[in-house]
């Protein structure tokens, strides 16, 4: 007797693409990753990443893991983890996330509300002044 070898279909590792040239508007709910390369007009909320790509404009509140801008989002952002927006990155809206990173370049226009895992624990004079700053290198 032989037998079938069927793959079974896991979405755990599939993303979800919006490629540049596709205009989407409405709800957005994904369970995996997600990249904007196009438009989008309406909710995202997901439980993977969300990227905004360079050539992106997304019209939205984003409610994800974590969030990475490399495009303009005009709207809210919600991140568990941590908030990314890159030299060409334009976020127009308010900000709540763990981490906030903004690349020199990178605008931020709103507010930002950063909530540690490690909320109440606040780092002494002292331990700020041991950390030593880092500058780019000149490429």
């Amino acid at each position: 007797m032989k037998k079938s070898k069927r793959k079974k279909f896991s979405s755990a590792g599939t993303s979800t693409l919006i490629s540049q040239g596709s205009h989407v508007e409405g709800a957005l709910n994904c369970d995996a990753d997600l990249r904007i390369d196009g438009k989008f007009n309406g909710t995202i909320e997901s439980q993977g990443n969300v990227t905004i790509g360079e050539s992106a404009v997304a019209r939205s509140n984003i409610s994800a893991k974590e969030v990475i801008i490399a495009g303009k989002v005009y709207g809210d952002i919600a991140a568990e983890g941590k908030l990314t927006i890159t030299p060409t990155g334009q976020m127009h809206g308010d900000v709540i996330a763990s981490s906030l990173i903004i690349m020199e370049g990178g605008v931020l226009n709103g507010a930002s509300h950063m909530e540690s895992p490690a909320a109440g624990i606040e780092p002494t004079k002292s331990a700020l002044e041991t950390v030593p700053m880092q500058r780019p290198e000149a490429g």
